[in-house]
């Protein structure tokens, strides 16, 4: 099975009252990196529509058999091929029931027939159901072909009964997804990541600080931690939740952020700098609030420490990615920022496009490295911060084999 992020998943949901957990299934998915095509059964969509599953998934949804929009109006070889794995959630007793008979009776059966890709179910049926001796012969056939199972646990159901058929939880899914794949990408690394502005006081009531909500940086520590990373976020002020699993050091001036980032960097693995440090302070912050004059006001401004510079400069530096946020010639600054500083890969982004710039929920990269470069377009920043990560587990991989071998 082709293992790591973008791996490829077509999810399969069947007509149980369960179909309303699929969306979470298939978000938990995508936060892991997988790619991931949505088919539904006719049953499935009197239980949830299939605009809500295209909304997650970010594909359109298949649901017909012979398919206009598909070469030659085959779908469900197109997706048989497509797939490294099939993973049907909720799988309802009679879905059981048309794979251990072979019946090739719409999209989603058709398509188990035809693929050479694992399948793994997650069964959801009421207790009764799920014990009865007919469901359980098809469970025994389907695990004898080598079918995956995915629970089903106990506990109440729909219908008001408790006991086993209770589909397991989306996260739950998504952890055996993970363990059939094999390891993830950033299992066993030690990743730290900084996001968010810094603001550097004027005196008690003003500040300098930038544009940054710090959106990108958390979604690079959201999906560093989805793809196993041990995680350290170092933040500047921001009103995001922290993600899960993820350790927050929250910080206010680049000096604070310096010295935070420092500290843990020796330590760390993989360093990724996507706050927006301020580059310069005041010399010295006021005690008192400064009142307006009726001549000009001069502050004098000194550098601040360079983090990112300082980090790839270490003994033994973490793998050590930068971001380069241009109004202009974003390709060629990034470039220069990256040997300039020695860095192991930078991510350029234009933030002059209102559309990917400061604030917003989507982003563009270039990425690029000591030979090679690649651009990842216009997605939302959880999906460019899985694709980025991607990138970054390769490289670190292939620079750490160089070294050792």
């Amino acid at each position: 099975m082709v293992a790591g992020a973008r791996a490829k998943i077509v999810v399969g949901v069947t007509g149980g009252i369960a179909a309303y957990k699929a969306p979470d299934v298939v978000r938990r998915l995508k936060e892991r990196g997988y790619a991931v095509k949505v088919v539904m059964s006719a049953g499935a969509t009197e239980f949830i529509t299939p605009l809500t599953l295209q909304a997650v998934s970010g594909e359109p949804v298949h649901r017909d058999l012979l398919d206009e929009r598909a070469e030659s109006g085959m779908g469900h070889i197109e997706l048989a091929r497509w797939a490294d794995l099939v993973l049907i959630t909720p799988a309802t007793a009679h879905c059981m029931a048309q794979l251990a008979g072979g019946h090739a009776a719409d999209l989603l059966s058709t398509l188990c027939l035809a693929t050479t890709a694992p399948l793994a179910l997650a069964p959801a049926m009421n207790q009764q159901m799920w014990q009865n001796r007919a469901t359980q012969a098809n469970r025994n056939v389907l695990l004898e072909r080598g079918i995956q199972l995915i629970g089903p646990g106990q506990g109440e159901q729909a219908c008001g009964e408790v006991g086993p058929g209770r589909m397991a939880e989306p996260v739950e899914i998504a952890d055996a997804v993970d363990a059939l794949f094999g390891p993830p990408l950033l299992a066993g690394l030690s990743v730290l990541i900084t996001a968010g502005p810094t603001r550097e006081a004027i005196d008690p009531v003003r500040y300098i600080s930038n544009h940054s909500s710090g959106k990108m940086g958390y979604a690079v520590a959201q999906a560093a931690s989805a793809l196993g990373g041990a995680v350290t976020l170092v933040s500047g002020p921001t009103s995001i939740a922290t993600p899960a699993g993820v350790e927050i050091v929250p910080v206010i001036t680049a000096a604070e952020m310096y010295e935070a980032v420092i500290n843990r960097a020796p330590a760390s693995d993989v360093f990724v700098s996507a706050a927006a440090v301020a580059d310069y302070a005041p010399a010295q912050a006021a005690r008192q609030k400064l009142k307006k004059a009726e001549s000009e006001m001069a502050v004098e401004l000194v550098r601040t420490r360079d983090i990112l510079a300082a980090v790839a400069k270490l003994p033994q530096p973490p793998f050590t990615v930068g971001f380069a946020a241009e109004t202009n010639n974003m390709r060629a600054n990034a470039e220069k920022k990256l040997a300039a500083k020695a860095l192991d890969m930078i991510a350029g982004n234009d933030v002059s496009d209102p559309q990917i710039g400061f604030n917003s929920d989507e982003n563009a990269l270039t990425v690029i490295w000591d030979g090679g470069q690649r651009d990842l377009p216009r997605a939302p920043k959880s999906v460019i911060a899985i694709e980025l990560l991607s990138l970054v587990a390769e490289k670190f991989h292939d620079k750490h084999s160089a070294a050792n071998s």
